[in-house]
């Protein structure tokens, strides 16, 4: 049996996109969750690796996403997820945590072979996540109330499909690490 990780998806930004005005209440939502967890997961010291997108700004690092997201509109919603200095921090640019990513080798080395989902979109980033995960053998826990979508309906088909086709535990936060 090998170890899990926390993996927050997505939460490191300004909430300076088309869909941001949808996002916004369902983040505020799953933000107290997802801090939680976090907070949790820290306490127990479970690795936490935030894959965050870069917004097409390939020169930036995740200090300079992390800045960008603090100074903006929305801080509120960033502050109680910052990374701490024994997060660990990968770039993405597409929707999946692990495309052109080098989060399987991470994974690989670190011997973790289950993953806790949290963060946005449930019904993109955290559907193609778990798909790629399903598809590495790797065991998945979505805590349905800390992950943000845009659409309602569509993440409530997202989960349905998570647990269905990919064998993924959907929980409630409160039952991981409590």
């Amino acid at each position: 049996m090998g170890k899990t990780a926390l993996i927050v998806i997505d939460m490191i930004t300004n909430y300076d996109h088309a869909d941001a005005e949808l996002l916004l209440p369902s983040a505020r939502e799953a933000v107290p969750a997802a801090a939680g967890l976090l907070q949790r997961a820290r306490d127990r010291k479970v690795p936490v690796v935030y894959v965050n997108d870069n917004f097409g700004e390939w020169r930036s690092h995740h200090g300079e996403l992390l800045g960008t997201a603090l100074s903006g509109p929305h801080a509120d919603l960033v502050e109680p997820l910052v990374p701490d200095d024994d997060s660990l921090f990968v770039v993405k640019a597409r929707h999946s945590i692990f495309f052109e990513t080098p989060l399987a080798y991470l994974l690989d080395q670190r011997g973790i072979d289950h993953l806790v989902l949290c963060g946005q979109v449930t019904e993109q980033c955290v559907l193609y996540s778990a798909l790629d995960a399903h598809v590495r053998h790797l065991r998945v826990t979505v805590p349905r109330d800390a992950v943000a979508h845009i659409h309602a309906d569509l993440a409530d088909a997202a989960l349905r499909m998570m647990e269905r086709n990919m064998g993924a535990r959907l929980c409630d936060s409160e039952e991981l690490w409590s």
